[in-house]
């Protein structure tokens, strides 16, 4: 399950760091290569021909490159505390200055002037839109870590929603004033593997009104009016452990957090990638057809157990000790005597990988497409869930599904993936490659067997990068998982690394890809968040008020980690890489 990110590197017990991504270091960077161009069509996974681009999605088709602005970027401000102490209010901050790194190839002057634009996009990562009122949330691990809960959760619906209202309004790449030609996002697109999860997430992106309630319309069933002191009770006068940290008391806040929000969709087409969240229960354990999707359907939730227990469990996690869910079948067993009556709601099931995708190809969800997102009939009759989308004449991007379907939050590729990515880059070796996925290679140390595929070998963050450095055509390894903006070069490539949009600070990322035609190739990554104001009024229960909530709320989460914006070469940059 991935909670929040924990406060240190090496904690051990906040659920929230070690499932977004285990471990702070890198893995070494490989040998330096060339890269090349060229323009053939993409071709989807595997072996489906790809849908063709949009006008939309190629820089070039849309309207021309305009002057670059860094206006509703981080470039611009970015959202600061006031105050040194206790629960901090947010208002405007200075900007974060874009950083040049020529790690991998020199900067060349008068670049500016030569270069032309093969991408401008945008990345979404780790949106976590979550049913609070689940009968299985792991809420309870927060007896044993403070972090192993979010205060502000209620509200990731709509704080997304003022995300797609940002790259609505800023529309242009900051670096090169190109349109953007698509969204992609890299996965935990949900938190639960829920059915109702998934038609948030797609409603979200694609436009639409969308009911963040489930179980009883009438009536809130969550651990937030549990009597708990563990949690924050908003409407209570209940003298929890957040409101003894500051948090406000705010009369009317569940009502509202369980409103209808609305959403304008995403103005461009947009692309997604799977996550470990997007199919195993909390992350962790495989869910549909086992037992645990009898308890999501069900009328019972358990909201406590006691902290020794919550601790040895989530040691259990962080070494992969029970891939299955075990542990956690026992434990629930073991309080069903402890659990709190709910209101059973069948939009609660988890999906298997067919039905995921299956949910993207339904017409409803197009939005401004393409029909299913990248995922094709070829993805629904096989059950894969990796593919190729055609980025604009030049660029080809790679969507890759590393979520091991046997459990634990770490990723991993199985044989037959790594064999259709080594040779989908062969097949496009003229045209330069975007590689998307969830885990980032620090993050992919699972070698759970795959229950579909019990004899197939799994591949770590290591083979994938060797494979990447063989062929010269990668650019860019794009992905999320860890909720920390981290950058790495790679020797041949550069790898990108985004923090999430439910954790303080609450980002996307924008990424530009030029041409500098001096041998050298600049990605330009410019960081922004959401359209909310970064002031709060907490009798503003609007769309709007609730969004900048969420984030001032996310800001003051107790136990939550104060790096995760990463150092400035993380952040707004331009990254420069040789090509022959």
């Amino acid at each position: 399950m991935h909670r929040r990110s924990r406060r240190t590197a090496d904690s051990p017990l906040d659920r929230r760091t070690f499932l977004a991504a285990a471990g702070a270091a890198t893995t070494a960077a490989g040998l330096g290569l060339a890269v090349g161009a060229g323009g053939r069509p993409a071709s989807a996974a595997p072996g489906d021909p790809a849908p063709p681009a949009t006008a939309a999605a190629t820089p070039a088709a849309g309207a021309p490159a305009a002057t670059p602005t860094g206006e509703g970027t981080t470039l611009v401000s970015v959202a600061a505390p006031r105050g040194s102490s206790g629960y901090r209010r947010l208002g405007d901050g200075p900007g974060w200055s874009r950083v040049v790194r020529a790690d991998l190839a020199a900067a060349q002057n008068g670049r500016e002037d030569r270069r032309t634009t093969l991408a401008s996009f945008v990345q979404f990562t780790d949106l976590h839109l979550t049913d609070v009122q689940h009968p299985l949330r792991y809420e309870f691990f927060r007896a044993g870590d403070v972090g192993g809960w979010r205060p502000h959760e209620a509200l990731t619906l709509p704080g997304v929603v003022s995300l797609v209202e940002r790259v609505n309004k800023v529309r242009r790449g900051p670096a090169t004033g190109t349109p953007f030609g698509f969204a992609i996002t890299t996965g935990d697109n949900g938190d639960e593997n829920a059915k109702i999860e998934v038609e948030w997430f797609l409603t979200a992106l694609s436009g639409g009104r969308l009911t963040p309630n489930t179980g009883d319309p009438h009536h809130y069933e969550g651990v937030q009016n549990s009597g708990l002191k563990q949690y924050w009770h908003p409407e209570s006068a209940l003298r929890d452990q957040d409101k003894a940290a500051g948090y406000p008391r705010i009369d009317g806040y569940l009502e509202a957090a369980c409103r209808r929000v609305t959403s304008p969709g995403l103005n461009i087409p947009w692309y997604s990638t799977f996550g470990n969240h997007d199919l195993l229960s909390g992350g962790c354990y495989p869910a549909a057809g086992s037992f645990i999707a009898d308890i999501c359907v069900g009328n019972r939730k358990l909201q406590y157990i006691p902290p020794a227990e919550a601790k040895w469990l989530m040691e259990g996690e962080v070494g992969g000790a029970d891939p299955k869910g075990k542990r956690i079948e026992s434990m629930l067993k073991s309080h069903k005597k402890d659990m709190r009556t709910i209101t059973p709601d069948p939009r609660r099931v988890p999906l298997t990988p067919r039905q995921y995708v299956a949910a993207h190809l339904d017409p409803q969800h197009t939005g401004h497409g393409p029909v299913g997102h990248g995922y094709t009939r070829a993805n629904l009759d096989s059950g894969t869930l990796y593919y190729t989308f055609p980025v604009s004449d030049k660029v080809i991007g790679i969507s890759m599904d590393t979520t091991d379907p046997g459990g634990h939050y770490q990723g991993s590729l199985g044989t037959s993936q790594l064999t259709w990515l080594d040779r989908t880059l062969s097949e496009h070796k003229d045209q330069y490659a975007l590689i998307f996925s969830h885990h980032p290679s620090w993050s992919m140390n699972n070698m759970t067997p795959d229950p579909a595929h019990p004899g197939e070998k799994r591949h770590g963050g290591d083979e994938v990068i060797a494979l990447l450095q063989r062929h010269s055509n990668v650019l860019a390894w794009v992905n999320g998982h860890s909720h920390r903006n981290r950058i790495r070069p790679r020797g041949s490539f550069w790898e990108i690394a985004t923090a999430s949009h439910v954790d303080y600070p609450q980002l996307a990322r924008i990424i530009e890809i030029t041409d500098n035609h001096d041998g050298t190739v600049s990605l330009f990554t410019t960081l922004i968040e959401s359209a909310a104001p970064y002031r709060t009024d907490v009798h503003d229960l609007s769309q709007t008020g609730l969004a900048s909530l969420y984030r001032e709320l996310a800001f003051n989460a107790p136990g939550s980690d104060t790096s995760l914006a990463g150092s400035p070469p993380d952040r707004n940059t331009e990254l420069l890489l040789s090509r022959r």
